[in-house]
């Protein structure tokens, strides 16, 4: 469990998410809630499997974002993954 932390980002493996990637919002002990500021907003994260999400190596402080912080953190990750 120590490895999952919260404001990492992960991808969805199983679903019918699948491929999208989120921030990793909060943790508990067989699930982990993930938001993506537009559908799974800080307010109605998802909850999901921690076996159906694979990690990226990326931290960020999530301590005092909003929705809008959170979109910008995934475009500039989509960003880069396109290079």
């Amino acid at each position: 469990m120590e490895r999952y932390r919260t404001g990492m980002l992960a991808r969805s493996k199983a679903g019918h998410d699948a491929g999208r990637v989120y921030v990793i919002m909060d943790i508990d002990d067989a699930y982990v809630y993930l938001a993506d500021g537009r559908i799974r907003t800080l307010e109605n994260p998802k909850k999901k499997k921690i076996r159906h999400i694979q990690l990226i190596n990326r931290v960020y402080d999530v301590a005092s974002v909003n929705d809008a912080q959170i979109r910008r953190i995934l475009k500039e990750f989509n960003k880069e993954e396109e290079i």
